[in-house]
C-alpha cells in the first residue's frame, strides 16, 4: 500500500519511531477524536448527521498505518484479508458482522 510506505517515510525522515503499544494508543486517541466529533455533531446521538472531520480522520488513518508498519504488517494485504472475511460471512449468514 502506497501510503503505508509514505507513512514509514515520514516516520524515518522525522525520528518517529515507536513501539507498537504506543502507536495503539496513538490510534485509540484519534479514534477518540472521531467519536467526539460524532458525539457533538449528533447531539450525543439524539440528531441524525453525524459529522466527521476530515483531518481527524486523516490523524486516525496515519496512526493506523504507522501501527501496521511498526508490526512489519503490510496494511494492504490485512485489507485483502478483511474484505474475504466479510465475503465469506456474507455469503453463509448474510451478515458481514461477526455474530459475537
Amino acid at each position: 500500500m502506497d501510503e503505508q510506505a509514505r507513512v514509514a517515510a515520514f516516520l524515518d525522515d522525522n525520528d518517529m519511531r515507536a513501539p507498537p503499544a504506543n502507536r495503539v494508543l496513538d490510534l485509540a486517541s484519534e479514534v477518540g477524536e472521531l467519536a467526539k466529533n460524532v458525539n457533538e455533531s449528533t447531539d450525543y446521538g439524539a440528531g441524525a448527521g453525524a459529522d466527521v472531520e476530515r483531518d481527524e480522520l486523516g490523524d486516525a488513518l496515519f496512526c493506523l498505518l504507522a501501527l501496521a508498519d511498526e508490526l512489519d504488517y503490510d496494511a494492504g494485504a490485512a485489507l485483502d484479508e478483511a474484505l474475504a472475511k466479510y465475503e465469506d460471512r456474507l455469503a453463509e449468514s448474510g451478515s458481514a458482522g461477526s455474530g459475537e
